[in-house]
């Protein structure tokens, strides 16, 4: 595996954060809580029961597992069709789509980052239930309602990581893979510390700001075709560092 390729799997661990961290996922989090629960959201911020807890991190898991489903399937889904281009395509195809996916992310980081405007990206498209399909199975409908559906945040982001994986399909999966781990991790913790989502909420727009620079700065090196250079100096910066540190 590259240095490239590494940089890029953290990056896509790094998105999938900033999904769950944005304006349209984190504030609904507690009410999508309560909705796969059946219980108040007043009650599961109050109730420290270890039966509670057990109960919200169980359907919490059966959520992302609907989600992963969707966003698995997705990723894997545009990396055969990357693979497929470059196929059908002469020439250097690998940097002809590396390019158009670098143009595609800088535009995404221009969105998320509030600097350009896209009214078809404002329009949420979730999957909505009247009523929550009983069970941990109806649990995980909920979770593939969830992540089927445009949402204002969501979507660039993850499209931006679909973009990345169609230009290198060897890795798509990965990059997906750690794309919902990234959206998993922080849901897990603040589903068993849910009292300390507010606090983080103060923040989430400063957070959607830089994770937009970061997405704009990682389209310029897709394009420019300098994301290995930058991931083999920061990587000897980092050993060099380790090696300074064992001296």
């Amino acid at each position: 595996m590259t240095a490239a390729s590494n940089l890029t799997i953290w990056l896509a661990f790094g998105a999938g954060i900033l999904s769950f961290l944005s304006p349209c996922t984190l504030p609904i989090f507690p009410a999508y809580l309560s909705y796969i629960t059946g219980m108040s959201v007043k009650e599961l911020k109050e109730n420290q029961d270890i039966r509670i807890r057990s109960k919200l991190l169980i359907h919490s898991v059966f959520f992302l597992l609907g989600v992963s489903t969707v966003f698995l399937g997705l990723g894997v889904g545009i990396s055969f069709l990357g693979q497929w281009i470059q196929g059908m395509l002469t020439g250097d195809s690998g940097l002809f789509i590396q390019r158009i996916a670098g143009i595609f992310i800088i535009g995404m980081g221009l969105f998320v980052a509030g600097l350009l405007n896209i009214s078809s990206f404002m329009k949420e498209k979730r999957m909505q239930f009247a009523r929550k399909p009983a069970g941990y199975l109806g649990t995980i409908f909920v979770g593939v309602g969830f992540a089927a559906g445009w949402t204002p945040c969501i979507g660039p982001i993850f499209a931006s990581i679909l973009a990345v994986a169609a230009s290198n399909p060897t890795q798509g999966t990965i990059y997906t893979t750690m794309y919902i781990i990234g959206f998993a991790l922080p849901f897990l913790i603040l589903t068993f510390f849910l009292g300390s989502t507010h606090l983080i909420l103060r923040y989430s727009q400063k957070i959607m700001k830089a994770g937009g620079a970061v997405m704009i700065f990682m389209g310029i090196l897709l394009f420019t075709g300098q994301m290995t250079r930058i991931s083999q100096v920061l990587l000897k910066l980092v050993e060099d560092t380790w090696l300074s540190n064992l001296g």
